[in-house]
């Protein structure tokens, strides 16, 4: 069992000791020094929070002891209830409130929660502000209202549907064509937020949904990061239901792939290829995504006549960047995509309102689609940490077997070779080593995955 704190907030496990998982006692310390921040930021009468949850079966726990902490610090609370993670990003500004919680372990699996932290323009706290935090946290720092002083709650359920008239507002999205391609898609919400909110944009925009997995129980029917090897099901579903293609989410809906009409995967890479290539197509500009992202998106870009740039992981650096190089579209290898016209998080909606955009105009199927696009395959493997491991010592040995290849080093070390790449980082959000590859064949990624996890194993021994 695991707590992980970090500056982009605190996740772990449910259950077991207090510093050692996610127990009701670190949801409260953390809550509580998140509203000391938020309130040291500005002095005023009235502070509130937007605050928001997948439907893992732990968050109407944490959430209930999160607003009540809150309450308890004299803040006022929005309560969305069941929600995605884009959608409180939105709802922050929207309400005029001072920051946003997301109560989310995103694609980690039930057992974990977390608490995602947001600013009061409903963004990721950076750095700076999430060592604050955690500096509050440790310490006795924290003050709580007098009686008469106590926030309130405040439930508003309709910020879905709020953040749907906001998607379909976007210039980009070309409601009339998506209309008259009479699609049929099949959803997988893997039982969470998602199962309520792209079926219903779906809806708005007249696309027939086909609903897989869409009651929000929290009890996941698989493992709900949204990878090949975890969606037979969803591949079944599409060739079963003849549809035109599938969508499918994470938990808190930041996170969004394809799977084309014959039930294979698009490429979780590929959505954000395939958005920035009609956004870039409408309004020509610079792109950003993170280092473990794939290079099909500088190709695209170049096409456009724009430059590409990548950031270290995560999401607020990716942002960061974005900002610097006001870049029109960027996001995440993993599916994420930010679009700032709308909000910069990543947003799933924003997202299936692009793809199927770009789809209804091309009028290709989604297998002619990725065809289109360079062909760069990827693997995504892991090595678990253990106590003894010390990670900075193994990518230093790394970094210097390595040297005279090109080499990047501000997020782990990243070694680019002439038709591949190989990105060894440390996660943030899971104890474990991540190692992505790229090349020009599924065969060539495997097989330098496994070089490279062969030769780390032989540095430290395991």
């Amino acid at each position: 069992m695991t707590l992980i704190k970090s500056i982009s907030g605190i996740r772990g496990t449910i259950g077991g000791k207090v510093e050692e998982n996610l127990t009701p006692i670190d949801a409260v310390k953390f809550a509580a020094a998140y509203g000391t921040w938020l309130k040291n930021q500005r002095q005023k009468d009235n502070y509130r929070v937007v605050v928001g949850r997948d439907a893992r079966i732990s968050g109407e726990m944490i959430q209930s002891l999160v607003m009540q902490t809150l309450v308890g610090m004299g803040i006022h609370v929005i309560d969305l209830g069941l929600s995605t993670t884009p959608t409180v990003e939105v709802a922050v500004p929207m309400e005029h409130a001072d920051g946003g919680i997301i109560l989310t372990a995103s694609h980690n699996p039930k057992q974990w929660n977390a608490l995602k932290l947001l600013n009061a323009k409903g963004e990721f706290l950076n750095g700076v502000e999430g060592k604050k935090i955690l500096d509050i946290a440790n310490s006795t720092n924290m003050e709580f209202a007098d009686v008469d002083h106590l926030g309130k709650i405040t439930i508003n359920q309709a910020y879905i549907d709020m953040h749907i008239d906001e998607v379909l507002n976007l210039s980009l999205v070309n409601k009339k064509a998506i209309a008259a391609a009479n699609f049929k898609v099949v959803v997988d919400g893997v039982n969470s937020t998602g199962g309520i909110a792209i079926p219903l944009l779906l809806d708005r925009l007249g696309v027939h949904p086909v609903k897989l997995y869409c009651d929000p129980t929290g009890h996941f029917p698989h493992n709900p990061e949204p990878l090949k090897e975890h969606l037979g099901d969803l591949a079944k579903a599409v060739v079963d239901e003849h549809a035109d293609f599938g969508i499918v989410v994470d938990p808190d809906v930041d996170r969004l792939a394809f799977m084309d009409e014959k039930g294979e995967m698009f490429g979780e890479e590929y959505t954000l290829v395939a958005c920035a290539d009609y956004v870039l197509s409408k309004t020509p500009g610079n792109t950003v995504s993170n280092m473990s992202s794939t290079r099909a998106l500088s190709d695209v870009t170049k096409n456009h006549g724009g430059t590409y740039e990548a950031s270290a992981v995560g999401e607020v650096n990716v942002v960061e960047l974005m900002k610097k190089n006001n870049a029109i579209i960027g996001g995440e290898g993993n599916g994420g995509i930010i679009y700032p016209e709308l909000h910069y998080g990543r947003d799933a909606l924003v997202g299936v309102a692009l793809f199927l955009s770009l789809l209804a105009e091309k009028k290709m199927r989604v297998s002619e689609l990725r065809a289109t696009y360079p062909n760069y395959f990827m693997s995504k493997k892991k090595i678990q940490l253990t106590p003894s491991l010390d990670v900075d010592a193994i990518l230093k040995t790394m970094e210097a077997k390595y040297s005279h290849e090109r080499l990047t080093t501000i997020d782990g070390v990243k070694i680019d070779f002439e038709n591949s790449w190989v990105h060894l980082r440390k996660s943030n959000t899971e104890p474990i080593i991540r190692i992505y590859t790229e090349a020009q064949s599924q065969i060539e990624a495997d097989e330098l995955a496994d070089k490279i996890i062969a030769e780390i194993k032989a540095i430290a021994n395991i």
